[in-house]
């Protein structure tokens, strides 16, 4: 009792806490860990404070912004607007960015803060995809990103019709085709989400209900699993010295936090530095939504410029089936995109599935150690990259001089044949990158010193490598592929099973098979080929 009187306020009220929460002792068990230090891994970093500066910027536009489609008389002081019939969201959110005070720079904010959030989310997932750190034990970890991802898309496009412009309305009206090409329950999610026949008046009330209610929780308790899972499973590392798949080569919790503290005082600066320097989406010079008035030149955000670019090249093809129009023209880019993020989100299931490896895996690898899955990673980004250049295709054909016609032919060849290339470029690309570091392990580093033998023969002298840099080139392991007689094998195999001991094999195959990876020097061959080269040296 009388260390207690001595006790300060502050370490009574953490006494406090710790018997009835055990607060200090998950403090004091989480500090000694370590924590990577990379700067890759500041990406995590920056879709996190991105999506806190969302929140706090969200949270007070909240109280400024009215979500009702109800028609009013604007009298605010804008001018060229003023006494224009309008909904009250779009007349709120002239409010907010002409007479609340930081009502623009918050709005700015908010809205720069949501792009950087989901291009940071993708980077950090694109980051985790080519360094293989999706493998055991995070493939639920990866689920989780992936869920984020799309979660964060959605955020965004209710987000950005919420103001109820001309603009957004445009965008709607792309959406509201979309929905209604489904077959059988098109209509119905149609009349669900507008409240009635496009565009309704309910619109903007239930956006506001997802954008701001249902999205942000649901992301919430996703972060909430991936941060937890993420201090359960411990931190993935590069590879190098004295890192191994049982331990972890760091910074001490207490300056990853110093460090953290800092990154999101420099995000959050940046992103009102951009707002206040960078106007975005000015909606009073695209006016109200009018169902009979269409916005040209109407671009969406990035992130769903591959829905809208796959939209803008389909070809208008329509056909009868049952007595039932089925709208191909909007059916298969709503499919194809879907499976387009379908095939990331199920890669890591994939890949396990062909390896056959259940060893847990913290040591991250080199993307040219992995040809096949880096290929496959770029082939992906360049159909978005062809995919975004096809929502943009009006914009630049007025700016490139050129038919419309012609950009859109060249997005349709470009969606096919690009990812093709790139797959090609990129896989032969990182075998000979597995070519050098084959060649420098068994030759060592170039000098630059050529020197003459005695009987005439001209040889550069070859530095061995330092074993830190041996260590690096060579620890990565090399998978074998599956042979299709031991792939499920079962006494009799049904016709399902065979069909999958076939695929597996195949897949495997083409991942680690002949041509899709070099192989490393083995110790022996480093002995014998290091041997003449020193001979060479002391002569």
């Amino acid at each position: 009792m009388s260390g207690g009187n001595n006790m300060g306020k502050g370490e009574i009220l953490a006494d406090w806490a710790d018997g009835r929460l055990g607060v200090r002792r998950l403090v004091r068990e989480k500090a000694r860990r370590a924590f990577p230090d990379h700067w890759s891994f500041l990406l995590g970093e920056i879709c996190l404070y991105s999506f806190v500066i969302l929140v706090v910027t969200g949270v007070y536009l909240t109280f400024y912004f009215h979500p009702s489609m109800k028609e009013v008389q604007y009298n605010g002081s804008y001018a060229p607007l003023r006494g224009q019939m309008m909904s009250e969201a779009f007349a709120s959110t002239l409010h907010i960015s002409f007479d609340v005070r930081g009502g623009l720079l918050i709005r700015q904010a908010h809205h720069w803060a949501a792009l950087i959030f989901v291009a940071s989310l993708l980077a950090h997932m694109m980051r985790v995809f080519f360094t293989g750190a999706f493998r055991k034990p995070r493939e639920v970890n990866w689920v989780f990103g992936f869920l984020l991802l799309v979660l964060a898309m959605f955020a965004g496009l209710t987000g950005y019709d919420l103001p109820d412009d001309l603009l957004s309305g445009t965008g709607l009206a792309v959406v509201n085709g979309t929905i209604l090409s489904i077959p059988i329950v098109g209509t119905y999610l149609s009349m669900f989400l507008f409240g009635g026949e496009f565009p309704g008046h309910e619109l903007v009330a239930r956006f506001n209900t997802i954008h701001v209610l249902i999205i942000p929780a649901l992301m919430v308790g996703l972060l909430t699993a991936h941060l937890t899972l993420v201090l359960y499973h411990g931190h993935t590392q590069y590879p190098g010295r004295g890192r191994t798949n049982s331990n972890v080569v760091g910074v001490p919790a207490k300056v990853r936090a110093v460090k953290s503290a800092g990154y999101f005082l420099l995000v959050t600066g940046a992103v009102f530095v951009i707002a206040a320097v960078a106007q975005i989406n000015p909606v009073w010079q695209y006016g109200p939504y009018r169902a009979d008035q269409v916005s040209a030149g109407s671009q969406p955000d990035w992130y769903m410029g591959v829905a809208d670019g796959l939209l803008r090249v389909m070809p208008g093809w329509e056909i009868n089936f049952w007595g039932h129009t089925l709208a191909l023209d909007n059916l298969i880019p709503l499919t194809a995109g879907v499976g387009f993020f379908l095939a990331l989100g199920i890669h890591p299931f994939i890949e396990s599935w062909v390896t056959r490896d259940g060893r847990e895996q913290n040591l991250l690898d080199r993307p040219r150690n992995r040809p096949v899955r880096t290929a496959l990673g770029v082939a992906w980004l360049s159909f978005y990259a062809v995919a975004l250049i096809g929502a943009g295709n009006d914009i630049i054909a007025v700016r490139l001089h050129v038919a419309v016609e012609s950009v859109t032919w060249a997005v349709r060849i470009g969606l096919f044949v690009v990812p093709v290339a790139a797959y090609s470029v990129t896989k032969r690309w990182a075998l000979g990158l597995q070519r050098g570091d084959r060649e420098k392990v068994l030759h060592g580093r170039e000098t630059g010193i050529v020197k003459r033998l005695p009987e005439g023969e001209f040889v550069e002298l070859h530095e061995p490598l330092a074993q830190e840099q041996l260590h690096l080139l060579t620890q990565h392991d090399q998978y074998r592929p599956i042979d299709p007689g031991t792939a499920n094998a079962a006494a009799n195999p049904s016709a399902a099973l065979r069909l999958a001991r076939i695929l597996r094999a195949r897949l495997s195959r083409s991942l680690y098979g002949e041509g899709a990876q070099i192989t490393k020097p083995t110790a022996q061959e480093y002995q014998d080929q290091n041997r003449p080269a020193k001979e060479v040296r002391l002569r």
